[in-house]
C-alpha cells in the first residue's frame, strides 16, 4: 500500500497539469486573432470597407455587411468606399470601358424603362441601372403607375439625355437593353437616383455585383425612407 500511494502522487499531479495546460489553451486566442467589431467602431465607411476587405469579406465574421451586397457599414458617414475584392467584379471592371452617349427621350416605358434616339439615329430601350420600380405590365404593382409617371414628368418627349453604363456591370442585359445611367443634359440630374430619393424606386444589386454607386443610392432610399416618400409611404 506504501508503494501505490507513492506513485499516486506524482501520477495525480501529472494529470492536473495536462488539465490546466488544455484548458489554458482552449481559453488562449489563437495568434492574429481579430478582435471583434462592429460599423460603430470605424469613424467612416470608407475605413469599414478597407477593414471589411482585409477580413474575409465572403463569409463577413465581423457581420459588417447586414444586406450582403459587398458595402460594409453602409450607414456610416463618409469618406466612402465601394471597392470590393468579388472576382467577378474586379475582373468585369478590368475589361470593361465606361460607356458615354448623348440621346433624346422617344418615350417612357415605365418606372425603370426609356426609350430613346441616340444621337446619330440609333432607336435603343434603356434599362435604369441600380434600382427597381414596381410593375404595371402584367399586373399592377403598388407604386408602379406613381413611378412611371414620375419617369414621365422628369423626362418629356425629346428631352436630351447623357447615358453612362457602370463599368462593373453589364453594356446590355439579356433582353437587348442598354443599361446606364441616365441623367438630364439640361441640369445635370441623375434621374436613377431621383427616383431612388423620391421614394418611386427601391436599391436593386443584381446578381450580388454592386454597382459603382450603390451607397449613394441606399442613402437616397434610406432619406426617401425616413420621410417617407413614395412607395414606402403608400405601399406598407
Amino acid at each position: 500500500m506504501l508503494v501505490r500511494r507513492h506513485y499516486a502522487v506524482p501520477v495525480l499531479v501529472l494529470a492536473l497539469l495536462v488539465a490546466a495546460s488544455v484548458l489554458l489553451g482552449l481559453g488562449a486566442a489563437p495568434a492574429g486573432a481579430v478582435t471583434d467589431r462592429d460599423c460603430g467602431d470605424f469613424a467612416t465607411q470608407a475605413a469599414a470597407q478597407t477593414f471589411f476587405l482585409a477580413h474575409s469579406p465572403g463569409s463577413d465574421p465581423h457581420r459588417l455587411d447586414a444586406d450582403g451586397d459587398g458595402i460594409a457599414c453602409d450607414s456610416n458617414p463618409c469618406p466612402c468606399s465601394t471597392r470590393r475584392t468579388s472576382p467577378a467584379g474586379a475582373a468585369a471592371a478590368a475589361v470593361r470601358a465606361t460607356v458615354v452617349q448623348h440621346a433624346r427621350v422617344a418615350s417612357v416605358a415605365d418606372g425603370d424603362t426609356v426609350d430613346v434616339h441616340l444621337v446619330g439615329g440609333a432607336y435603343r430601350r434603356v434599362r435604369l441601372v441600380g434600382i427597381d420600380t414596381p410593375e404595371v405590365y402584367g399586373g399592377v404593382q403598388c407604386g408602379g403607375p406613381e413611378a412611371s409617371a414620375a419617369m414621365k414628368r422628369m423626362l418629356p418627349v425629346s428631352t436630351r439625355v447623357r447615358l453612362v453604363s457602370d463599368p462593373t456591370q453589364a453594356s446590355v442585359d439579356r433582353y437587348g437593353r442598354l443599361l446606364r445611367y441616365v441623367s438630364r443634359v439640361s441640369d445635370g440630374r441623375q434621374v436613377n437616383r431621383a427616383q431612388v430619393y423620391l421614394g418611386n424606386a427601391r436599391v436593386y444589386v443584381y446578381g450580388g455585383v454592386p454597382f459603382q454607386r450603390t451607397h449613394e443610392f441606399r442613402v437616397a432610399q434610406a432619406a426617401a425612407k425616413a420621410a417617407p416618400r413614395g412607395l414606402w409611404r403608400t405601399c406598407r
